[in-house]
């Protein structure tokens, strides 16, 4: 009888909201099977509210199912309130990855305008930064920033590396002949439209330039060499050209990036506020 009182005890352990809040930690799929732990009451009481805030972290990172069982919970008001509009939303972005029961409920409720659930956002990750290092960060400083900031909006840490390299040489006092600022190189309009105010800010510029790969991320559909030929030219350009502009600059700008990033295609991020609040 032991061996079937450990077989039982191994059973138990790997289906309790403890094993499922490890797993929770590091995987979108773990976190949603603790959602619902939490939505049905399986082993703990029942609480919407941990349900949604882990839904929501799972759908932040992508994670389609998430996002349909966020639909589910808004069209039946479970812990929250009743609201069909925000419930197309998610179902819709559901769709995208395609969830094949948020499309019906697209198709279903066609008529209804989706609004965008404002209480499910990424939180700004805490970053300090002192004298010495706003002036002069070495590239493992970068990095750490880089790591921190970079999955916040949905981007690849590694490829913004790659932009700093080839735009700054990790040089936060950068500046263009084009007035291009920071280890981003940052434009003064672009910095204006991501809501940078101190681009020679290392860690604002960091966040504005991701922010900006982010856009350009969404806008062509996670086409690297596409969204490195517009961070360079600009996405006006690459729309004339459908691809990559015929401008020396330009293309061995995408081909140094790309020794660096290999990979042509990349995960389309979710949406994100273009708001920039560096700590």
């Amino acid at each position: 009888m032991s061996w079937l009182l450990r077989l039982l005890a191994v059973i138990l352990f790997f289906s309790s909201p403890l094993f499922a809040a490890e797993v929770a930690d590091d995987h979108p799929s773990g976190i949603r099977k603790m959602a619902m732990v939490y939505e049905h009451g399986r082993g703990v009481k029942k609480n919407y509210r941990k349900a949604y805030e882990l839904y929501c972290k799972a759908a932040l990172m992508s994670d389609v199912e998430s996002a349909y069982h966020l639909g589910f919970i808004y069209f039946n008001g479970r812990g929250v309130s009743r609201n069909l509009s925000v419930a197309l939303y998610w179902f819709r972005l559901a769709a995208k990855g395609g969830d094949p029961y948020a499309r019906r409920m697209v198709i279903k409720f066609k008529d209804i305008k989706p609004t965008k659930d404002s209480g499910c956002r990424r939180p700004e990750p805490e970053l300090t930064i002192t004298t010495e290092q706003h002036a002069n960060p070495n590239r493992q400083i970068v990095k750490s920033w880089v790591e921190k900031i970079a999955p916040n909006y949905g981007i690849d840490p590694e490829l913004v590396m790659a932009v700093i390299q080839a735009e700054s040489a990790f040089n936060p006092g950068a500046l263009s002949n084009k007035n291009a600022q920071g280890l981003m190189q940052l434009i003064p309009a672009t910095a204006e439209r991501f809501g940078v105010k101190d681009t020679f800010n290392p860690i604002e510029n960091i966040k504005g330039g991701t922010a900006y790969l982010h856009w350009l991320m969404r806008h062509f559909n996670g086409n690297v060499e596409w969204v490195l030929a517009a961070y360079n030219a600009g996405e006006g350009a690459v729309e004339r050209y459908k691809g990559v502009p015929p401008y020396r600059e330009t293309q061995n700008y995408v081909k140094t990036i790309l020794k660096k990033y290999p990979n042509r295609t990349h995960p389309i991020p979710g949406e994100h506020s273009q708001q920039i609040d560096a700590s």
